[in-house]
């Protein structure tokens, strides 16, 4: 399967999540254009629209099901993943994307403008000396790094009771038992990412 939109649609099936054409089309204008910034940027290390596509785009919409809230956190975003694809899905929901590289945050402003995303904030700040003006209902993190590391740099981004999710590859035994106080483990769940062999979770933990 060649044809990227395919591959996307029918992976977008195989996740039971129902986009509208448009935003089919803006998904993959998105890897597109990070297809064509990596080369120069080198922002992340998955390379080719093919691979972009399963690494990045599925894994990241593998979420979904779990996104709660109206006001969402993507912290450490990167080249905007997961918060672009969930942004897409998600229209109703406002994005704020956070990461402190210049170059990461440039590109997410240009992705922004092009695909013309009226639902996303972007800021170039450290997480850990950020003040929002009003904290989210769920922060969530990829590729952040160990849970204590996550909530530690973005709880205080998460409102009480809000819900902090962070995703990770095999199943994270030995940070479970390590959560700072005031948070709790709600579970751990196996996401099955289309075309993709290796193992995802996703840790959901809520603010006290």
């Amino acid at each position: 399967m060649n044809d990227p939109e395919s591959k996307l649609r029918s992976g977008l099936n195989k996740l039971h999540l129902d986009f509208d054409p448009l935003a089919v089309e803006r998904l993959v204008e998105f890897i597109v254009l990070l297809n064509k910034w990596n080369r120069v940027y080198n922002l992340t290390s998955v390379r080719g629209l093919d691979s972009m596509l399963t690494a990045h785009l599925l894994d990241c919409l593998s979420v979904c099901a779990y996104v709660q809230g109206s006001q969402i956190a993507d912290v450490g975003s990167g080249a905007g993943l997961p918060g672009i694809p969930l942004a897409l899905y998600f229209s109703e929901k406002r994005f704020l994307l956070l990461d402190s590289s210049a170059k990461k945050t440039r590109f997410l402003r240009q992705v922004v403008s092009e695909l013309e995303l009226s639902n996303v904030e972007i800021e170039q700040t450290r997480i850990e000396s950020y003040r929002p003006k009003r904290r989210v209902e769920t922060v969530i993190c990829r590729a952040f790094g160990s849970l204590v590391k996550f909530i530690t740099s973005a709880g205080s981004l998460c409102q009480h009771s809000g819900q902090m999710l962070a995703m990770k590859g095999q199943y994270p035994v030995g940070e479970l038992h390590d959560l700072p106080k005031g948070y709790d483990l709600v579970a751990v769940y196996k996401l099955d990412v289309p075309f993709m062999n290796a193992q995802r979770h996703l840790v959901e933990i809520v603010r006290l």
